[in-house]
C-alpha cells in the first residue's frame, strides 16, 4: 500500500502540508480535492520522488509500477501508435531482449522464458490494446501512423494520457485528465477507470466524473489530508455536516472566550482576585483554536439582464459549415429563439465547434446561409478567447477597455465577483494561471450583458467553486444558450434541450445524458461512418422533419389552450389566498368586532381553496392528456 505518515511538504517558503497522513490500499481509487494552490499537485510530485518531504515518511513497495501522465508535450517524429505502446516499458524491454536473443541466434531456456513472459504480459495483444486506447481517446485509425509531432496540443495531451494508461500500473496518478477531452472520450475513460484494476489517484474538477469513479475522497486543506469514505457526493454532505459542527464549535469557544476576558478585564487590577484572573488567563491561551468555517464559495457574479430581448436571435436555412470549402456538418436548418437552453452533443471531429464558430460569425457557411436579428448580441467564449487576452496588461485594464467610462471602483467590485481581488486586478494576465485566465474571459462576456451565450469548453481549467458559480449563473441567465462542454454536471444544471451532431447533420436528441452515454457506447462500436454525397435526400428529409413537427404542434393546440387558461385563474387566486392566509393568521381576525368579517372572510378562504385544489387536478389530467396525445403523434 502507498502510505503517507506525519508528512510536512514545503514549496519554497509556503507549508504546503503539516503533519499530515493518507494511506492508498491496492485497488482504491481515491479523488484528491480542495482549492487550487492547497497543494493536490504537490503531493503528486511528492509520491512520484519529484519532491521530497521536510518531515515524515512516504512508504511504497518497492514492486509497484507507478504510471502518470507526462505534461511536456514531446515533439517527436515517433508514430502515435508506437509511442502510446512505449508506455508499457516492461513490453518494450523484452521485445528488445527478444531482438538481441534472435539477432545471436540464441536458443534454449532463455529465448523460452522471454517469450513466456511476452505471452505473459500480453504482448501479442499489445497493439490491440493500444489502438483501443487511441480509439477510445477520439483518435481515428488513420492517426495512428501520424507522427506525434503532426498533432496540436490538445491532442499530444491525449497521447500522452494514452500512453500513461497503456503502463499495467498498481499505482495511476492522473491530474486534471479531461481538460483536453470531449464528453465522449470523458465518458470513455470513466468506462475504463472503473474497470481499472489498481490503485487510482486522482485529480478533477468535474464533479460527475468523481462521482462515477471514486470511492473516497481525500480533502487538501489547512495543510492537513482528511479522507471521506464515498464519492464526491458523499464527501459534499460529510463536509457540510462537519462544518456545521465546526461552526457550532467556534461559537461556544467564542462564548467562553468572551466569559473568561470579561473576568479577566473586571477583577485583573483586584488583589484579591488577581489569582483567580491569572488562572484563567492561562485558560484562554490554552484553549485550543477552531478555525471559523468559511464555507461561501468565493464567487458571487450573476448575468445581467439583456438590454434587448429579439424573439429570433438566428435562423440557419438549409446551410453547410466546415473548412476550406468542405463540409463538415451539411443540411442543417436551425431556428434558435430567446430563452432557450441548448446543449449540442456528439463525438470528437462531428463539427460541435465548427458550428459555433459558423454562428458566432467566425466562419463563413459552406452553403446556405444564417439570417440573425439585427438585436442580436453575442457571448462567445472557446479557448481562443482566452489566448486573444493581453498578457501585458491587468485585469482591471481589459475590463476598463470595455467600459471606459465607468468608475474603477465598480469594475473593482465586478472583478470581485470572479475572486480578482485586491491588487490582482493590477497584475499582469501573463502571471494569471489557466483558470484566472478562463476566468478573466468569463468575467468580460458576462460585462458585455449577451442576448446569446455561446460557449465552447467553457469548463477547461476552473475549479469545483467556480463550475458550481457558473452553472448556478446559467441558470438565472435570462438570454439564449448554447453550449458544448465535457462536464455532465454543467450540462444538467444550465439546459434544457439537447441536440445531436453526428454523421454530417444536426438533430434533436430526445433523451438525457444517460440516453447519450449508450448512444457514445453504440457509435464507438459501429464505427463513424463518413457522410456520403447524396446518401439522404435532404429535402424529403427536412419536408418529413417538418411534417413531423407540425402535428406535434397540432396535437399539443387544445390543451395547451386549457393549461393556458387554467394557470391564468390560478395566478389570479393565488394572491387571494395568500392574502387570507395571512389575515386568518392574525390574532385581530378574532376580536369580537370581526366576528361578521370573520365568517365571510373564512367563507371566502374555502371556497378559493378549493377552487384551486380543483384547477391543480385539472392542470395535471389536461398535462397528462397533452402528453398522451403528443406520444401519440410521434407514433
Amino acid at each position: 500500500m502507498l502510505r503517507l505518515s506525519d508528512i510536512t511538504l514545503s514549496r519554497g517558503a509556503r507549508v504546503l502540508l503539516k503533519g499530515a497522513s493518507l494511506t492508498v490500499f491496492p485497488g482504491h481509487r481515491v479523488g484528491l480535492v480542495g482549492a487550487n494552490g492547497a497543494g493536490k499537485s504537490s503531493l503528486f510530485a511528492l509520491v512520484l520522488g519529484e519532491l521530497h518531504q521536510d518531515a515524515g515518511e512516504v512508504e511504497l513497495p518497492a514492486r509497484w509500477v507507478l504510471s502518470h501522465v507526462a505534461q511536456e508535450l514531446v515533439d517527436t517524429e515517433r508514430a502515435a501508435l508506437d509511442f502510446v505502446m512505449d508506455g508499457d516499458v516492461e513490453l518494450r524491454e523484452v521485445e528488445a531482449a527478444i531482438r538481441e536473443a534472435e539477432a545471436a541466434h540464441e536458443e534454449g531456456e532463455r529465448a523460452a522464458m522471454l517469450h513466456a513472459r511476452y505471452d505473459e504480459i500480453g504482448g501479442y495483444a499489445a497493439r490491440s490494446r493500444a489502438q483501443a486506447l487511441m480509439s477510445g481517446l477520439g483518435f481515428s485509425p488513420e492517426a495512428e501512423s501520424s507522427s506525434v509531432a503532426s498533432f496540436s496540443g490538445g491532442w499530444r495531451m491525449r497521447l500522452n494520457l494514452a500512453r500513461a494508461l497503456m503502463c499495467r500500473s498498481d499505482l495511476l496518478l492522473l491530474d486534471e485528465p479531461t481538460n483536453h477531452l470531449d464528453l465522449d472520450a470523458v465518458l470513455w475513460l470513466e468506462d475504463w477507470l472503473k474497470a481499472y484494476p489498481g490503485a487510482l489517484l486522482l485529480i478533477t474538477h468535474d464533479r460527475e466524473f468523481l462521482d462515477s469513479v471514486v470511492g473516497a475522497i481525500v480533502h487538501v486543506d489547512a495543510q492537513k489530508l482528511t479522507t471521506y469514505a464515498g464519492n464526491y457526493s458523499a464527501f459534499e454532505r460529510q463536509r457540510a455536516e462537519r462544518l456545521a459542527q465546526q461552526q457550532a464549535a467556534f461559537e461556544r469557544q467564542q462564548r467562553t472566550r468572551a466569559h473568561l476576558q470579561a473576568f479577566i478585564d473586571r477583577f485583573r487590577a483586584k488583589a484579591t482576585k488577581a489569582r483567580q484572573a491569572q488562572s484563567r488567563i492561562k485558560a484562554l491561551e490554552r484553549l485550543e483554536d477552531i478555525a471559523e468555517a468559511h464555507i461561501d464559495s468565493p464567487f458571487t457574479f450573476a448575468f445581467r439582464e439583456p438590454p434587448v430581448k429579439p424573439k429570433l436571435l438566428f435562423r440557419v436555412a438549409e446551410a453547410a459549415v466546415g473548412y476550406g470549402g468542405k463540409a463538415v456538418v451539411s443540411g442543417v436548418e436551425w431556428s434558435v429563439y430567446f430563452g432557450e437552453a441548448i446543449g449540442l452533443l456528439g463525438p470528437n471531429g462531428a463539427g460541435k465547434s465548427t458550428l459555433l464558430k459558423t454562428i458566432v460569425g467566425d466562419l463563413p457557411p459552406v452553403a446556405g446561409e444564417i439570417i440573425r436579428s439585427p438585436d442580436i448580441r453575442i457571448g462567445y467564449f472557446a479557448q481562443h478567447q482566452v489566448e486573444k487576452l493581453r498578457l501585458e496588461e491587468s485585469a482591471l485594464w481589459h475590463l476598463a477597455r470595455l467600459a471606459p467610462e465607468a468608475r474603477e471602483q465598480d469594475l473593482r467590485d465586478f472583478l470581485g465577483g470572479f475572486d480578482f481581488r485586491g491588487d490582482q486586478v493590477f497584475q499582469k494576465v501573463e502571471s494569471f494561471s489557466g483558470g484566472e485566465k478562463a476566468r478573466l474571459a468569463l468575467a468580460l462576456i458576462v460585462w458585455e450583458r449577451p442576448n446569446l451565450l455561446v460557449l465552447d469548453e467553457p469548463t477547461n481549467h476552473l475549479d469545483i467553486e467556480m463550475r458550481e458559480a457558473l452553472a448556478q449563473a446559467l441558470q438565472d441567465f435570462e438570454g439564449t444558450l448554447i453550449v458544448v462542454a465535457h462536464d455532465r454536471h454543467l450540462l444538467e444544471a444550465a439546459t434544457d434541450q439537447w441536440w445531436l451532431v453526428a454523421d454530417g447533420a444536426l438533430a434533436p436528441f430526445d433523451g438525457d445524458l444517460d440516453d447519450y452515454r449508450e448512444w457514445s457506447r453504440q457509435y464507438r462500436v459501429r464505427g463513424r461512418p463518413e457522410p456520403r454525397e447524396g446518401a439522404v435526400d435532404r429535402k424529403a428529409q427536412k419536408r418529413a422533419e417538418a411534417e413531423a413537427r407540425q402535428r406535434l404542434a397540432d396535437a399539443k393546440k387544445p390543451f395547451e389552450k386549457r393549461i393556458a387558461a387554467i394557470e391564468r385563474e390560478l395566478d389570479a387566486l393565488q394572491p387571494e389566498k395568500e392574502s387570507l392566509d395571512a389575515w386568518l393568521a392574525s390574532g385581530d381576525a378574532y376580536e369580537e368586532a370581526m366576528r361578521e368579517t370573520l365568517a365571510e372572510r373564512s367563507r371566502r378562504h374555502g371556497e378559493v381553496a378549493a377552487r384551486i385544489a380543483q384547477l391543480e387536478e385539472d392542470w395535471l389530467w389536461a398535462s397528462a392528456q397533452m402528453e398522451d396525445a403528443v406520444n401519440r403523434a410521434r407514433e
